[in-house]
């Protein structure tokens, strides 16, 4: 019984984790892009996507529970996709 508990916990302990470092990487990724929404040329479609995809990581209303936060990322990176691809099709040089 001891033992199944601690499997329980290890790999409850690596989803957090993992989620924790998703978060991270995407914190950085959300930074950049701040930075390209700020530069001319990006249409507004995509704003308004990636604006929307932040509201929905904000909100309380999700398609899963929120310790499991798949869904949010999965929203975001898309977003990101999105607007990487109009920054990359507008030609706006990216910031070191």
């Amino acid at each position: 019984m001891r033992t199944e508990m601690w499997v329980v916990v290890a790999v409850v302990a690596a989803l957090i984790a993992a989620t924790v470092v998703l978060a991270g990487v995407l914190l950085v990724r959300l930074v950049r892009a701040r930075r390209l929404l700020r530069d001319a040329g990006i249409p507004v479609e995509n704003k308004v996507i990636f604006w929307g995809a932040l509201i929905y990581l904000a909100s309380p209303v999700d398609l899963l529970p929120d310790p499991v936060l798949l869904d949010d990322i999965g929203v975001l990176l898309l977003a990101l996709r999105s607007l990487q691809s109009a920054v990359d099709s507008a030609g706006v040089a990216r910031r070191p």
